[in-house]
C-alpha cells in the first residue's frame, strides 16, 4: 500500500541547469522558496515538481534531465519557447503581476496569454496525474503562475488533499476584477482545502473577491463552494534562521564585511538590495537619499548608499525603462554631490553569492526596504537574522508583508520622501541601546517563525481542514443514507414532509416577487402527493397571500409568516392567533432609515414581522448596514418580546411567540405522523430543526453550520431528492441491482 507523499509543485524547481563544456551543470537555488522547502525536499516520500528552466535541445537531453533530476526527488515540467513567453512572460507577468502589485495600467490583457497559461497549468495537472496519485497524497501548489491548478487536480481528484500558497500580494476586489478572467481564476484557487497569504490584509481581498465577485458565501475566514469548505489563512513564510545567523558568524564572511567596512573608511552602510522590479519602491529610495544629503549636509562623507540590484526581465519595456531611470539617477546623484573622496551611492547591477549578501547584510548599519507593494520581503528577515548585535537598524515599508511582523523596525510610507529621508536620519543617530532592542524584538520574531515553523503551520492547518471537511462529508446526503430514508419512507404509513420555500423549493431571487415555483417543482410536489400516505406542509417566511396565489388551488398544507397564519388542518386560511403589532411603528423608522441610503435594499411587510432585504444591495455595503441595522434594533427586541433573525441577506423582526419550530410541533402532535422530512435553507428554519425529534430527518440546504442532521450541497440537490423520493426512483435501482 503506498505511504502518503507530499508533491510541491512551483513553476521553478529549485534548482538551475546550466550547459557548461561537460554537458549540463545541476545548480542548487538559494531562494526563498527552495530554502524555505528544503526540509521537506530531502524526504524521500516527497516530489517536487516544476520547470527546470531549460529547454532540450534534444530528446536525449531530454531524457538525461528526467533521470539526474528523478534522482533528487525532482519531476521537471518542459515548456517550449511560445509558452514560456506567454504563460510566464505573459499572463503571469504582465497581466498578474502588474494587478496583483497594484499597477493595473501595466497590464497587458491578450487572450493568446490567457489560453496560454490554461494550457500549461493543464500541462502540470497531466504530469502530476502521471505520478500515480492517490487520495493519501498531499499536493503543495505554489504561486500566481498556477492559480488554475487546484481546481484542475480536484476534477480528477475528489478526495484529494490540495493547499495553495501566494507568494506575492493579493489585490483588493476591485483591483482584481479588472482581470477579464478573474472568475476562472478564484475557481481555481477554489479547488484547493487551504489557500494561505503573508498577511491578514491578503488574505480578506481574497475572501471578498470570492463574495463580491463570486457571491460565494463567506463565514469567518472560510468560503463555501461547491459543497466544500475551503479555509484561507495568515501563515508568513519565514526564513532558515540558523543558517543566516551562522553563515554571518562565519570566517569567510566576516573577513568580506571587514573588507568592505576598510573599503568605504568605515563610513555608516545604508544597505538595500532588491530585484529590479517597479514594485521595490527604488527611485523613491533614491530620491530620498537625495534629500537627505541636501537636508543634512553634514551626513556627507560619513555616509553611503550600497545598492544591489539584481537583474530581472530588463529586455521588457517597463523594467527597461526602470532600469534607465536608474542609471540615470545613481549618475546625477554621484555627480552631483560625489567628491574624489567620497562616492554617495555604490551600485550594482549584479546577482551575488550567498557568502556576499551575508557579508553585505554583517557590513551594513542600516537596511532600507522602499517596497511600494511587497508580498512578504525575505530580504528584511535575512538582515535581522545576519546581525547577532547593534549596530543594526532596519527601516521597512509599512507595505511589504514582513511588516506585519518585524513592527519594532522603522516603518515608512513609501510613497513619502520625507519620512524615509527622516527615518535614516533616526537610524542614523539612534542610540545603541534603542537599536539592541529594536533588534533583539525582530531577531525573536524571525527565530520562532522560521521555515520550519511556516512549513509545519502550513499542513498542520491543511490536515485539520481536511479532519473538518471528512465530518461535514459524513453529513451530507449521500446514496447510503438516501436509501436508509427511502427503506423508512416504504415502511411508514403516514408520512408528513415540511418544505420551506425561498432557496429550497426555489433558487433565491433578487427580486423575490419573481421567485415564482417553477413546473418542475409543481411536477416533483403533485408526484409525491399522489401518494395518499403523504401530506405536504409548506412553511414559508413569506406573506401569505403569495403562498396562497401559488399554491392555494392544491392541497398542500401552507404555513406563512414562520406561523402566524396556517390552512392546516382544513384548507381554510387564517391567522392562528391576535398578536400585538404596537412594535413594528419604531422598527420600521429605523429599517426605512438604513434602506434609504442603502441602494437596493427594501423593506417587506407581514402582519407580525417585517423584514430588511438586502439581495439588491452591493455585497459589502449591505452586509456592513445589516450589520449596523441589527445593532439599532437590539434595544427595541427585549423590550416588545421580539425575535430578530439575521436570514440570507435578509434581517427580520417578527413577535418572539412565532417560529417555524412550534408551529412544525403543533402540526405533528394533531397529524401525528411516523415518518417526518424537514428541508430548509436559512437560519429561520433552524427553529424547526431544532424543534423536530430525533426520529425526524432533518435536511439543510447548504453545508453551513446546522441543527440538521444532513445537508444538500445546493437548492437544485435539495429538489431533486425530493423527486427521488416521489419517484421512489433509488429505491427501484436497488431493487433492479439485486
Amino acid at each position: 500500500m503506498q505511504n502518503k507523499r507530499i508533491i510541491i509543485v512551483s513553476n521553478r524547481l529549485p534548482i538551475r541547469i546550466d550547459r557548461g563544456d561537460n554537458g549540463l551543470n545541476y545548480i542548487l537555488s538559494e531562494g526563498g522558496l527552495a530554502t524555505g522547502l528544503k526540509s521537506i525536499h530531502e524526504q524521500s516520500n516527497m516530489l517536487w515538481i516544476g520547470w527546470p528552466g531549460i529547454i532540450p535541445e534534444s530528446e536525449k537531453e531530454k531524457q538525461e534531465i528526467i533521470e539526474e533530476l528523478k534522482s533528487r526527488n525532482l519531476i521537471p515540467v518542459f515548456l517550449t519557447k511560445e509558452e514560456i513567453n506567454n504563460y510566464y512572460e505573459g499572463f503571469s507577468n504582465e497581466i498578474l503581476w502588474p494587478i496583483f502589485h497594484y499597477r493595473p495600467s501595466y497590464a497587458n490583457f491578450k487572450t493568446e496569454y490567457w489560453e496560454c497559461y490554461k494550457e500549461v497549468n493543464t500541462k502540470f495537472c497531466d504530469i502530476i496525474l502521471e505520478q500515480y496519485i492517490s487520495s493519501k497524497d498531499e499536493i503543495w501548489v505554489h504561486d500566481y503562475q498556477l492559480m488554475l491548478l487546484p481546481q484542475y487536480l480536484r476534477d480528477s481528484f475528489t478526495d484529494l488533499s490540495i493547499g495553495y500558497f501566494q507568494h506575492i500580494p493579493f489585490p483588493n476586489d476591485e483591483v482584481f476584477r479588472t482581470i477579464p478572467w478573474r472568475n476562472e481564476l478564484l475557481e481555481g484557487l477554489l479547488g484547493a482545502d487551504l489557500i494561505a497569504f503573508h498577511t491578514f490584509n491578503d488574505t480578506q481581498h481574497f475572501l471578498n473577491s470570492c463574495s463580491h465577485i463570486l457571491g460565494q458565501p463567506i463565514q469567518s475566514n472560510s468560503v463555501q463552494h461547491k459543497g466544500r469548505t475551503i479555509f484561507s489563512e495568515v501563515l508568513p513564510m519565514g526564513i532558515d534562521f540558523e543558517k543566516y545567523d551562522s553563515l554571518s558568524k562565519s570566517k569567510e564572511v566576516q573577513e568580506l564585511s571587514s573588507k568592505i567596512k576598510n573599503q568605504y573608511n568605515n563610513q555608516k552602510i545604508i544597505l538595500s538590495i532588491d530585484r529590479l522590479d517597479y514594485s521595490k519602491g527604488i527611485m523613491e529610495r533614491l530620491h530620498a537619499f537625495e534629500s537627505l544629503i541636501n537636508t543634512y549636509p553634514d551626513l556627507r562623507g560619513n555616509i553611503m548608499l550600497y545598492m544591489v540590484v539584481v537583474p530581472s526581465r530588463d529586455s521588457v519595456s517597463q523594467y527597461k525603462l526602470l532600469h534607465d531611470e536608474i542609471n540615470r539617477l545613481v549618475g546625477h546623484i554621484n555627480a552631483c554631490y560625489g567628491t574624489n573622496e567620497w562616492m554617495p551611492i555604490a551600485y550594482f547591477y549584479n546577482s551575488y553569492s550567498l557568502e556576499e549578501l551575508s557579508s553585505l547584510y554583517v557590513a551594513a548599519d542600516i537596511c532600507l526596504i522602499t517596497s511600494i507593494r511587497d508580498g512578504m520581503n525575505l530580504v528584511s528577515k535575512e538582515f535581522i537574522a545576519s546581525k547577532s548585535k547593534a549596530p543594526a537598524v532596519l527601516i521597512l515599508s509599512e507595505l511589504a508583508g514582513a511588516s506585519k511582523e518585524l513592527i519594532d523596525a522603522i516603518q515608512i510610507n513609501p510613497n513619502s520622501i520625507d519620512q524615509i529621508r527622516e527615518a535614516i536620519h533616526q537610524a542614523i543617530y539612534m542610540s545603541p541601546e534603542e537599536q539592541q532592542y529594536r533588534l533583539d524584538s525582530c531577531r525573536d520574531i524571525v527565530r520562532k517563525f522560521n521555515t520550519k515553523h511556516w512549513v509545519k503551520l502550513f499542513f498542520n492547518r491543511l490536515r485539520e481542514v481536511k479532519v473538518f471537511q471528512k465530518h461535514q462529508t459524513s453529513r451530507r446526503l449521500n446514496n447510503g443514507i438516501k436509501e436508509a430514508i427511502i427503506k423508512r419512507y416504504n415502511l411508514a404509513e403516514r408520512r408528513l414532509f415540511f418544505f420551506d420555500y425561498d432557496g429550497t423549493l426555489i433558487k433565491l431571487q433578487n427580486n423575490a416577487n419573481l421567485a415564482s415555483p417553477t413546473q418542475a417543482v409543481y411536477d416533483i410536489l403533485e408526484l409525491l402527493k399522489k401518494d395518499e400516505k403523504n401530506e405536504i406542509v409548506i412553511i414559508s417566511g413569506r406573506y401569505h397571500d403569495k403562498l396562497t396565489q401559488w399554491f392555494g388551488a392544491y392541497d398542500y398544507y401552507l404555513v406563512a409568516e414562520h406561523g402566524a397564519w396556517t390552512n392546516f388542518p382544513d384548507y381554510k386560511g387564517r391567522y392562528v392567533t391576535e398578536l400585538s403589532s404596537i412594535w413594528k411603528y419604531p422598527v420600521h423608522h429605523i429599517m426605512i432609515k438604513y434602506a434609504n441610503y442603502t441602494p437596493g435594499a427594501f423593506i417587506e411587510q407581514k402582519s407580525y414581522g417585517l423584514a430588511w432585504h438586502y439581495r439588491k444591495a452591493q455585497p459589502g455595503l449591505g452586509s456592513l448596514r445589516a450589520k449596523e441595522l441589527v445593532e439599532s434594533l437590539k434595544y427595541l427586541i427585549p423590550k416588545h418580546g421580539l425575535q430578530l433573525l439575521m436570514g440570507n441577506k435578509v434581517i427580520e423582526v417578527k413577535n418572539g411567540e412565532l417560529n417555524k419550530g412550534s408551529t412544525a410541533r403543533k402540526i405533528i402532535t394533531e397529524y401525528n405522523p411516523d415518518f417526518v422530512i424537514a428541508i430548509g435553507d436559512d437560519i429561520t428554519d433552524e427553529d424547526m430543526f431544532t424543534e423536530l425529534s430525533q426520529e425526524a430527518i432533518t435536511i439543510k440546504v447548504g453545508n453551513n453550520k446546522s441543527a440538521a442532521r444532513y445537508y444538500v450541497d445546493n437548492q437544485i440537490d435539495a429538489v431533486s431528492f425530493i423527486g427521488e423520493i416521489a419517484k421512489n426512483k433509488l429505491n427501484k435501482d436497488l431493487e433492479t441491482v439485486k
